[in-house]
């Protein structure tokens, strides 16, 4: 049986298919944000792709620094989805641990532009401007819950192991700018002798053998 719509009903069709104007925008920005950096994608561009007016863009993001904290916020509600993903089909405390590498090396792999994110931002704005200060803020709730992982697996110092494991994992996200693919699952295999150093009930560090403070 055909059915007709008329023009009222075929309009309210394909408005409820196509994405909000706030959402076409954050899409947008994400995808060209992950790829150019803030610095180089303007606002006129990120209006033009996302097919919206520039009222409507300043009606849901006042600034560019708007939309650059909305995009931030997105990356990091999307990459704790995954690693909290991770961690709950993890078989062990380790292995929770080092699930972020199982993510970071999945994401790698496949070429993630967003990976990135935080230390692009905090490289072209530096820790003093507010875009930076945010990546900075995203960065401590992510050492937060490594801290909390740690503590949870019985290791000692879980703050200077939660700092010490963030090295390996900007590390590995540096190396795979340089074209590294396999820097995740390097850096994965370092995050186990990182997490031995830290047990309790080892007799000895390597750190203590050879005269060096211990990690804080």
């Amino acid at each position: 049986m055909l059915i007709r719509m008329n023009g009222r009903e075929d309009g309210r069709a394909l408005s409820a298919a196509r994405p909000p104007a706030r959402e076409r925008i954050l899409k947008t920005s994400y995808e060209l944000f992950s790829r150019r950096g803030v610095r180089d994608v303007g606002i006129d561009e990120i209006i033009a792709r996302s097919g919206v007016a520039k009222a409507t863009f300043y009606r849901h993001f006042p600034s560019k620094e708007a939309l650059v904290l909305a995009y931030m916020d997105r990356w990091y509600e999307t990459r704790s989805d995954a690693i909290e993903d991770a961690i709950a089909h993890s078989h062990s405390p380790d292995d929770a641990l080092l699930a972020a590498f199982t993510v970071l090396d999945e994401w790698f792999r496949r070429g993630a532009a967003e990976v990135n994110t935080f230390l692009h931002v905090m490289i072209e704005f530096g820790p003093d401007h507010p875009l930076g200060q945010a990546a900075m803020g995203h960065l401590f709730a992510i050492r937060n819950r490594l801290a909390a992982l740690a503590e949870a697996a019985g290791l000692d110092d879980p703050e200077g192991f939660a700092w010490s494991f963030h090295i390996l994992t900007k590390g590995a996200m540096v190396a795979s700018i340089e074209g590294d693919m396999r820097a995740a699952a390097r850096a994965r295999n370092l995050a186990r002798t990182l997490i031995d150093l830290h047990r309790p009930d080892r007799p000895e560090s390597p750190l203590s053998r050879v005269g060096l403070p211990a990690m804080h």
